[in-house]
Order: structure tokens, then sequence, then C-alpha cells
């Protein structure tokens, strides 16, 4: 029955990790408190990926995207989250421009300095940072 009940919930080995970033190094976390943060964790992103669905569904689009969410956010009064989130999705696309800038660039150097003939290559790079917020503080704090 328990395993019924992790059906569709983030892993709690995840959850954990993610816990153990914000503690002290010697800290320990209860499967308690693990379990606890998994459900409420879980919750919480369906709540605020159902409100984005329904936003979606009003406006007959079938893909749920990062300003849904964002909106979702702001819509169910997290405006702090809903600020942060919107920070990373520029970043995000950013980033994903850049290397699609990238790539193009080196596809064209590659089919230049193989007399023509197209080689493709695949580079992931990702200059993106983990953010978190800290208990009772509204700035963010970058994550290595």
């Amino acid at each position: 029955m328990v395993d019924q009940e992790q059906d569709g919930m983030l892993p709690i080995a995840n959850v954990g990790r993610i816990m153990k970033q914000i503690l002290p190094p010697r800290a320990k976390i209860s499967k308690e408190a693990k379990q606890t943060m998994q459900e409420c964790a879980t919750e919480f992103l369906s709540f605020v990926t159902g409100e984005a669905s329904d936003k979606c569904h009003k406006e007959n689009r079938k893909t749920v995207n990062g300003d849904d969410i964002c909106w979702a956010l702001s819509a169910l009064g997290f405006d702090n989250y809903a600020q942060a989130a919107m920070r990373y999705l520029h970043k995000y696309r950013e980033a994903e421009r850049d290397k699609a800038a990238a790539n193009n660039n080196q596809n064209t150097e590659n089919i230049a300095s193989h007399g023509g003939l197209q080689v493709k290559e695949q580079i992931q790079t990702s200059n993106l940072e983990f953010r978190a917020l800290e208990k009772g503080d509204n700035s963010l704090i970058t994550k290595p």
C-alpha cells in the first residue's frame, strides 16, 4: 500500500537531497520529515500545475509552458516565487538561445573545415545555476 501512495509523488531520495542542500553538513533528516516534505512538495506542484492547466484549457491550448507556471504562481498569491521563476525562466531561455547559436556556429565551422561535408556534433553546455530561497529571506542565493 505504501508503494501505491508513493505513485505520483516526487522521489523521496530527491526530496531528501534538496533538503540537505540547505541544512548544515552534519544535520540529519528523519524519514518522517522527508515523507512530510515529499507530500507537501508534490501537493504544491500539483496545485500550481492545475492552475496553469486550467488557464491553458480556457485558452484552448494543450501545452503548459514556463510562462503559465509563473502566471499560476502569481495568481495563487506566490508572488515571490513567481518573480524568482520568471528570472530563472528568462535566464534559461537566454542560455538555450546561446547554446543554439553556439551549435549553429560550430556546425558552420565543421562544414567549412570538412570540405563541405556536413558533420553534426552535439555540444551540451549549460550556464544555469540552481537558486534557492533562504528561510525568511526573499533574495536569491546561488547554490553550486
